[in-house]
């Protein structure tokens, strides 16, 4: 029996692919109709994608094949939902990213900030979570994550060294003087040291004994710290990503789902309207978990977690040295860094003003006419791109001197590489997600064109009896349930054209639910598997299961409230989303 369960678990993926078939199969032979055909398609890419017995990349490229032969859709009509104007956008900007982690641009940042903040635990992880949220808004998620843990790990163990050290010398004095009070607690140590003694010399065992206690201490101390730590980067890094619309890839499945399903909502949801939304729904979450994290790890002692009232010690000098020593292993700001910055800011600046709302942008002005989107923000970001393959990573030299002496080979005149280059975007660039961005857009398609997305919206109606906050809340818990085991990839590209369907029927704002959702995909907190960033500091060996459970439980509330708040007030205002817009009942299918 032992040896049989062995051979199953080892050929579960094996099973999973060739049973889960076979299992649905009756949907479609029971009910011979382009709607649960589609249903057959998309329950079986669900269970794929949830079990992840195929790699999620192939998983999306199911629908060009299963489409065409159920009937669906032509496969030229399918294919072309695997390059849209959502995949350039999220292409162009992962290659700006790259070019900044090519240059090391982003480290430069995150270290200058720490070097600002200093090293006392509540300002530390305050900062770690500050700059992790920042470069997460404009990097991947996982490669912010596994540059901010080894810092934050460094900058700890030089802290916990230190006060060691102090320790020992606090015990090495006490031995051979009377500065110490053998009945003084641990805790008060440093006040004993600094008050005259009552005569006694301690002893080599008392001295063993206090040197023990003392580092049981400490390290119940740093273990605690080191998990809030890791975990303030890993949450930081997860909150940080859903504040601009390339942080993290399930904003983009909303924006394509958007423009797929309601062709003409009038770019709704651009670069600047999401940044307006989400940006201070970010702020406030990370605040919120910062507070929470002090909480579960370090407690509300102000004096010895900011520092209050008292100054530096040398630990905190040492500590604060590993991040200058970092720093200083850069070197100066190179023509390249500068390049990259440069062609990072003017990409956000372009971002802002392409489409306030409030103002005619730049590309309203110049480019778009008769209501037509000829530039959009995936246009800005190709560009911006491609800029990157232009420029040389060095100031090109206009002379060169290229003799030497008489006899010598003459040296060999050799230009600069650019900021960017192919081999580089080869290595880093993800691409599995344009291919499960192209897999969600194609099964929005497909349920749009078999009638299947009307078909739920109707079975959906008796919802309409339910207040729309009350609505938005319950799905944000459970999308914030479901993608905690599995993909936030997969959980929006799942439950938006859902949600869609629903919006339309009920005849609510689409966005009322879709924003709230896309965002509570982003709240992984709970589980190592549920978000690279987690699976990251887990790694790390620091970290228990339960640790992050109990602590990503209150995070998952706080995030879901939070998000509520945020829909319920500027959300409203930015988006109109107390209205159904015309855009989105114009789109509806028939009854």
């Amino acid at each position: 029996m032992g040896s049989f369960c062995s051979w199953v678990w080892a050929y579960r993926n094996y099973l999973i692919i060739f049973l889960i078939p076979l299992l649905l199969l009756p949907l479609p032979l029971a009910i011979p109709t382009k709607e649960a055909y589609c249903g057959y398609a998309i329950g079986l890419m669900a269970l794929y994608w949830c079990t992840e017995a195929l790699p999620l990349a192939v998983t999306a490229l199911l629908p060009v094949v299963l489409f065409p032969m159920m009937g669906i859709m032509e496969s030229g009509d399918v294919c072309m939902q695997y390059l849209k104007d959502t995949n350039m956008l999220f292409l162009g900007g992962l290659l700006v990213a790259i070019g900044v982690e090519r240059w090391n641009l982003h480290k430069r940042i995150a270290l200058r900030v720490l070097a600002i903040v200093g090293v006392k635990p509540a300002l530390l992880m305050m900062g770690f979570m500050g700059t992790t949220a920042f470069l997460s808004m404009w990097i991947s998620n996982t490669a912010t994550t596994a540059m901010m843990v080894p810092i934050a790990q460094a900058v700890l163990e030089q802290l916990d060294s230190s006060e060691a050290e102090a320790d020992q010398l606090e015990i090495d004095n006490g031995q051979m003087n009377s500065s110490y009070e053998p009945d003084e607690k641990p805790a008060k140590s440093e006040e004993a040291k600094d008050r005259p003694g009552n005569g006694h010399v301690m002893s080599i065992e008392e001295g063993e004994g206090l040197a023990e206690e003392r580092r049981q201490i400490r390290k119940e101390k740093y273990v605690n710290l080191s998990k809030g730590m890791s975990l303030s980067v890993c949450y930081a890094a997860s909150i940080g990503g859903t504040a601009t619309l390339t942080g993290t890839t399930p904003n983009l499945i909303l924006k394509g789902q958007i423009d797929e399903l309601f062709p003409d909502n009038g770019d709704v949801v651009n670069f600047a309207t999401w940044f307006g939304f989400a940006f201070p729904n970010m702020m406030l979450m990370l605040v919120l978990a910062w507070f929470w994290l002090q909480f579960m790890f370090m407690g509300f002692n102000f004096k010895e977690t900011f520092g209050c009232g008292g100054q530096v010690s040398e630990k905190d000098r040492k500590a604060s040295q590993v991040i200058k020593d970092e720093l200083k292993k850069l070197g100066s700001m190179t023509f390249a860094e500068g390049g990259i910055l440069t062609v990072f800011v003017l990409l956000v600046v372009l971002w802002f003003t392409r489409e306030p709302g409030f103002m005619p942008g730049w590309a309203t002005v110049l480019f778009n006419r008769d209501g037509k989107q000829f530039v959009t923000d995936g246009t800005v970001a190709i560009f911006m791109a491609l800029v990157l393959f232009v420029i040389p990573s060095k100031l090109p030299s206009c002379f060169c001197s290229g003799g030497g002496r008489e006899g010598e080979e003459s040296q060999k005149i050799k230009a600069p590489k650019a900021l960017l280059d192919w081999d580089t975007v080869h290595q880093k660039m993800p691409w599995n997600i344009l291919l499960l961005l192209g897999g969600g857009f194609a099964l929005a398609k497909g349920s749009e064109a078999s009638g299947l997305s009307v078909w739920l919206g109707h079975e959906l109606a008796p919802l309409q009896s339910i207040p729309p906050a009350a609505i938005a809340v319950l799905l944000c818990l459970l999308v914030a349930t479901f993608t905690e085991c599995s993909s936030n990839v997969a959980t929006t590209t799942l439950f938006l054209p859902i949600l869609a369907s629903m919006a339309q029927e009920i005849e609510l704002h689409p966005l009322y639910i879709m924003l709230p959702c896309t965002l509570c995909a982003s709240l992984a907190f709970m589980l190592p598997v549920a978000t690279p960033p987690n699976a990251i500091v887990f790694s790390y060996g620091n970290l228990k299961v339960v640790d992050m459970a109990k602590t990503g439980f209150m995070l998952n509330i706080i995030g879901v409230l939070s998000i509520t708040l945020a829909l319920n007030t500027w959300g409203t205002v930015i988006f109109q989303l107390d209205t159904f817009p015309s855009w989105a009942n114009t789109t509806r299918g028939p009854p």
